[in-house]
Parts: structure tokens; sequence; C-alpha cells
């Protein structure tokens, strides 16, 4: 393999005992411990299912779909890299095994390897390392390239990968490659003692394989002695100052400050040998603070249909974390199922809520309640952001309540409604494979003039991540124009809604793209602190008595 202009360092964060410890915040904290030192740092994500891309697959199976500028559908773990380092990342950076053997069989059905035995090595694994690679090809300014491996030490389907990342260790040498495997060291309650065997064991699999880690980061809620980072140091081979606790913590961005005190980032620049600035947290530190020290708090409504698996709306959960943020304030999430609204009506749930959210989805199921709980929100003032399918809902919910338009709804739910006032773009309208075949990706949207949308971006022109089939139907745009609906944001030929708004709302607000796509700690959405910010307004309101609203409008005549 030919090597490139500049000697990029590769990072291989691995896993092991269980899933779900947190790579993917321990390789963005890392990742943002390194950018913080003025090095030039990409993630990238190696999944080993089948799947080409998890676009089609069940959210209670594997939570969000993450979408990149470029309209690839990712891994949620995408969306952890670009909040921590700051940087829209592409469709490089999300490798799936499924996609690595459809590129091996369509090289084999052209011929390209000459009647060769196709095998997993050399074949897949040179395709996995070509993959490890390409970004810093694509960009020759990239210092660091940090790889996470999905699933754990041990799995089957693993195996390729694990195979391949060794081989890079081989063909870079020592000071260009390093190895991370993140483990769990738990506390049993009854002996009152952290076990270190299960780590031991994870790292003798990993070395089996051919990889010996030079970090460990050990999961645990409770912290690790010297003596027990000795004993993990002596039966797993590394250094006793390369045993990292990864503590449990208020929040995930207080990761890289954790990570930091226990001198990571220097171990990593000393193991690569890299030349770098000090590094600085100051403003990732006061960003922290305002998390763990907010002056308010407002109850935010989320009311979709897979409440029961919270990483379905992953980056939704982390755009309230920072439209907080901008607050200063703490946003407390309510789960509202929108199928026990359809069966228990909207005020039993958001009679006592600061503001609601009706996320994306697909599917008919729930729907009802979703447009009853806007139905509410609506007339009783309660601050309002819908998103894709939340946009659609609110557009159908007014054009029954308020047009008049009996059982209008979208052309996905019922294609007999003699008012489908949500319908299929007219590029969708004969496509028949599922994946990859949405609107997705960035699109330009224009906003307009002195509306909430203008008031909120601060510009005319915006950029935003879609993820949908089906738009608002622009025979009834006039109609829904005419009885108050504002369409704030179109795409540039005017052709599409990207946002709609009530202007005798104090803030009721849709979007058809995704918002939280584009969200980041530093760098609240504008949609999502406009909604905090309006829900504590009107939690505020409802926190003044009578005689200190007369007390006000007297001062204010």
């Amino acid at each position: 393999m030919a090597r490139m202009a500049k000697q990029t360092k590769f990072i291989f964060i691995t896993g092991g005992v269980t899933s779900s410890l947190g790579k993917g915040i321990a390789a963005g904290s890392i990742g943002l411990l390194l950018k913080s030192r003025g090095l030039e740092v990409r993630l990238q994500k190696f999944d080993p299912y089948i799947n080409v891309d998890p676009g089609t697959m069940n959210p209670f199976q594997h939570g969000e779909v993450y979408v990149l500028d470029d309209g690839s559908e990712t891994d949620l773990d995408l969306g952890h890299y670009e909040r921590y380092i700051d940087v829209n990342l592409n469709k490089l950076s999300n490798v799936t095994s499924g996609q690595v053997y459809d590129t091996v069989i369509q090289r084999e059905r052209r011929g390209d390897y000459l009647g060769a035995t196709v095998q997993v090595i050399p074949h897949i694994t040179d395709e996995i390392m070509s993959r490890c690679t390409r970004l810093a090809k694509q960009d020759e300014n990239i210092d660091i390239i940090i790889t996470e491996i999905g699933g754990t030490v041990g799995d089957i389907e693993a195996l390729s990968f694990l195979e391949a990342i060794r081989q890079m260790g081989l063909e870079h040498g020592k000071e260009n490659v390093l190895y991370i495997h993140l483990t769990l060291v738990p506390y049993l309650e009854t002996s009152d003692e952290l076990k270190t065997k299960p780590t031991q064991h994870s790292v003798r699999m990993l070395r089996e394989i051919g990889i010996q880690p030079d970090i460990l980061i050990c999961r645990s809620s409770k912290e690790l002695s010297r003596d027990i980072k000795r004993k993990i140091a002596l039966f797993c081979n590394v250094p006793p100052e390369a045993v990292i606790q990864d503590l449990d913590c208020e929040t995930i961005y207080e990761v890289p400050i954790l990570f930091h005190r226990e001198l990571v980032d220097n171990l990593v620049v000393h193991y690569l040998k890299l030349l770098c600035k000090d590094l600085d947290l100051g403003k990732w530190r006061r960003m922290v603070d305002k998390i763990k020290n907010p002056k308010h708090t407002v109850r935010i409504a989320i009311c979709g249909k897979y409440i029961n698996l919270k990483d379905a709306y992953k980056s939704i959960m982390e755009s309230f974390i920072h439209g907080g943020i901008a607050n200063e304030t703490k946003v407390e999430l309510v789960w509202v199922s929108s199928e026990d609204i359809v069966d228990n009506g909207a005020e039993k749930y958001l009679d006592n809520v600061d503001g609601i959210l009706i996320p994306g989805g697909f599917g008919e199921r729930g729907i009802e309640g979703k447009i009853e709980a806007i139905k509410y929100v609506r007339e009783n003032k309660i601050p309002f952001l819908g998103i894709c399918l939340g946009l659609q809902c609110a557009i159908i919910e007014y054009a029954r309540n308020i047009c008049g338009l009996e059982n209008a709804n979208s052309f996905e739910f019922n294609q007999e409604s003699k008012h489908p006032v949500i319908h299929l773009m007219d590029e969708q309208r004969h496509i028949t494979n599922m994946g990859g075949t949405m609107r997705l990706g960035a699109y330009p949207c224009e906003v307009k003039r002195g509306s909430l949308a203008h008031k909120l971006y601060g510009k005319l022109k915006i950029s935003e991540r879609h993820r949908h089939r089906y738009e608002v139907n622009n025979d009834y745009r006039d109609e829904l124009r005419d009885n108050g609906m504002v369409f704030s944001g179109l795409s540039p030929d005017e052709k599409l809604v990207e946002i709609c708004e009530l202007a005798d709302h104090p803030y009721f607000i849709g979007s058809q793209f995704h918002p939280e796509l584009k969200s980041r700690p530093m760098n609240p959405h504008p949609l999502f602190k406009g909604l905090v910010e309006a829900a504590l307004k009107y939690r505020q309101s409802r926190e003044i008595s009578p005689a200190e609203v007369t007390d006000v409008q007297a001062k204010k005549e």
C-alpha cells in the first residue's frame, strides 16, 4: 500500500467485556483533547454489521440514524464525533462490513482479481485497511485519524476489522499507530470490591489476536486505587500510568476534562511523538460548568413513538443540552408516548410542561396522538418545535382545524385522503429501493425576512440536513397561508417548504429538516436555543401571580 506524503498517525479504539461502555464518547473526547492541542483530527466508525448502512434499520434495534452533510446515513456515534471536535465529517467516516464486502464482491464480479480465490485475508482486510487511510489521502493536513471498532473483542463479525488494524500496526510502524482498549472494571457491592478479571480476560483475547493495547481506559463506578491500576497494568502488560480510570460523570461533556486529568492526551502525544502546543480547555470547562450549575429549569416534552429507546432521539437529547447551555437552563425532558395521547388525551400529559417537541419518524402508528398534542399546544400557546414528521403533523392539524379541510392527512398514511396536504416529492414517486433513496444531506434554504426563523438564525440563507420522502403539498400552500400559516423557509426555487410558523403564537415553528444534526455544545442550534428560551419565558409567566401581572401591566402603562 502506497504511503501518504504526510505521515498521518492512527489511533484505534476497541472495546471489551460489554457493549455500550462509551467508545464513541471516549473517541470524541480524545479527539477534542488532541484538537485543542492544535492538531487536525478526524474520526471514523467501523461497524461489523452486514447492512450497508443503518438507514433501513429499526430504531429499536440500532437507535438514531445520523445523517451527514453529504447525505450519508451513519451510526449515531458520528454525532458524538461531530459534537466533540466540531468538524463536519463525510461518508469516509462510517464503514460497515456490508460496504466492505459489497466492494470486494463487485471487484470479483468485474474480474479485478484475475481469477484468484477471494478470501477474508488478504482481500477483505486489505479493503478495510484502505478505508483506514482514505481520509488522510483526501486531506493531507490531517494529523490524527481516530477509528472506533464497533462491538467487542471476541465478536465473530469483528475479527476481520481487528486483523486489519493489527496489520496497520505492522505496515505503518509503532510510532504511527496507537491501540486503546476500553473495558469494564465492575464493582461488586456484596463484597465491596472492584473486579479486574473481566479486563484481564478482554485484553488477553485482544493479545491472542495479535494486538497489544498501549492504553487501557477502564469504565468504573468507583475510583481505581493505585494498587488496582498496578494490578491491571501487570496482568495486561501496560505501564501503570497507561491505565486510565473512566468514572461515571454528570455529563458526557465532562469526559475530556477527566481524561486530561488522567493525562490521556500526554500519553498519546508521547507514544506517537507528536509535535503540538499545550492544551487549552478554558472555553470547554466554562461550557461544562454551565451544564452542571444552571440558573433555571424548564420541562419540555418529547412526544414520539420510540420513547422506550432513548437512543432513537440521541441528537435531540444532546441538542436540548446545548440549548440549555445558551440559556443557562437545565432542560428536564418529559417522555410522552403519542399512542398514550390517543388513548387518554393531550391535557393529561402536557398540562404541566413548558414546551413540546414532535420529532421525526416513519409510519402511521401514533400519528393521531401527535396531531392532538399539536392542537393542544397551539391553542394553549405552549412553545412548540416540530421536526420533519413533526412539521408535517403540524400542517395536517392546521389544515383540519383551522382551514376546515376535513380528514386532511399525509399521503404516507392515507392514500385515499381527499386532502393529502403532505405528499411524496416528485422524484420519490417511482422509487422502489428503500436504502439511501430519501432526500438526504445538506440543502440550502432561504429564510423570510422579519419572520421568527429570521430572528432565530440572524440570516436569510441557511443550510440544513434532511432525511425524508414527503413534503408539504404545494396545492394547499395558498389555502394554508391565507388562513395564517407562515412559510418562513423555502428551497431556493421556492418549490419546497422548509420552515413553517405561526405569527400569533409565542413560539410555534416546524422544520422539514433535522436541526438536531447540526447542533454543537459550543454552538447550539438556533431552533433549540429558541425553544428553550421560549419555554423559560412560558414557565416564568406561569409562575407570576395574577396580582403581579396586574402590577407589571400598571408599571408599563
